[in-house]
């Protein structure tokens, strides 16, 4: 299969603005190919369904991102009319129920069945797309998945609106170290809570932007701290001017196994944007990226609030090298995130389809 006047059938009840939807969705446009939607009423029925609406022909069938429960019937749909389908699940089902959720005992009767069920799945798929190398492996460790099924794409920004705009610091304001998510124990909201209370050096406003389980845990914690800021969510349009605002972004700070696994969609749009990014080290990142300095990311231990407040001090001490560290953030967005890149490890994802199907 070569990329080129074919079309692409999105399967599933999936939201098409959530933003890794969009930038692969933008990928296969300028890779010439045509994105059609299929949205099942019933997901185990989807392919029943399809059957009785008869969309357009395909050369690919796409599941994307968490769409776990439409991939049994967009398989059937897809061996049928003999084309390859790809999934791009982001997380894994089993991992975060049992692991990040702890809804589930690893070793319980419900789990076994639950990862029974997600590796059947999995290895219906021609391709397997993983966001990071670390995710590939464990999808092919724990999931079954053949490692020459993986490939990887990284989810990037939506450079047309993540972009870099000259907003001077205000002279004699506190620098603002700006938070934004889904207040989850991945992210470790409240180790960014504990920074600000043992924080000591040059005054800097912490803003935490969001809301989720985590959330109330966080504002308690924070009772009595004059230097830390809770704002509600904004609307995706409007979050790249708010981190545009801002002088130091931060990334994910929890110690789980999939915080190692994980390169989080705000680390990208912070870098596009040109804005210094302070998150946990993993060996998730190109290497080049964890040994360079003052390539835009400040790498901080996972789990470790004095760390955290001792990088932002050290930021917050030298003004002047916030210039350098803007400019180099977008430039490190450019080097090994951009949507060029994006692009071409979707096409050479794709072209492995000839292999698969």
């Amino acid at each position: 299969m070569s990329p080129g006047a074919q079309t692409v059938l999105w399967w599933g009840r999936f939201d098409r603005d959530y933003s890794r939807n969009r930038i692969l969705r933008q990928a296969y446009a300028a890779l010439g190919w045509q994105v059609v939607d299929f949205h099942p009423v019933f997901s185990p029925l989807g392919d029943i369904e399809a059957l009785l609406r008869c969309p357009p022909p395909a050369d690919l069938v796409h599941v994307p991102c968490f769409r776990q429960h439409d991939l049994a019937a967009a398989a059937r749909y897809a061996r049928r009319c003999g084309i390859p389908l790809l999934f791009d699940p982001l997380i894994s089902t089993y991992d975060k129920q049992v692991f990040e959720r702890g809804k589930f005992s690893e070793h319980s009767a419900k789990a076994r069945h639950l990862l029974e069920w997600e590796c059947g799945l999995f290895t219906r798929a021609d391709i397997v797309l993983a966001d990071t190398t670390e995710h590939a492996r464990y999808f092919a460790e724990t999931l079954g998945v053949a490692p020459d099924r993986l490939p990887v794409v990284y989810v990037g920004a939506e450079e047309a609106l993540f972009f870099p705009e000259s907003t001077p610091h205000a002279p004699n304001q506190p620098l603002e170290v700006l938070f934004y998510g889904s207040f989850i124990p991945l992210q470790g909201p409240e180790v960014i809570v504990e920074a600000a209370r043992r924080y000591q050096g040059p005054a800097v406003r912490w803003v935490l932007l969001g809301n989720g389980p985590l959330l109330g845990e966080c504002k308690r914690k924070a009772e009595g701290l004059t230097n830390i800021v809770f704002e509600n969510w904004l609307p995706y349009a409007e979050l790249p001017d708010r981190i545009r605002r801002a002088d130091i972004l931060l990334g994910v700070f929890g110690a789980t196994p999939k915080a190692a696994r994980v390169i989080p969609n705000k680390v990208f749009q912070a870098l596009a944007c040109g804005k210094p990014v302070l998150t946990r080290s993993t060996e998730v990142y190109p290497g080049e990226l964890l040994t360079e300095a003052d390539n835009g990311l400040i790498w901080v231990r996972a789990g470790d609030a004095a760390d955290l407040a001792r990088r932002v001090a050290e930021l917050a001490r030298e003004p002047v090298r916030m210039t350098d560290l803007r400019s180099n953030a977008r430039k490190t967005y450019q080097r090994f995130f951009s949507s060029v890149l994006i692009r071409g490890q979707l096409e050479q994802a794709l072209s492995g389809l000839v292999d698969h199907s």
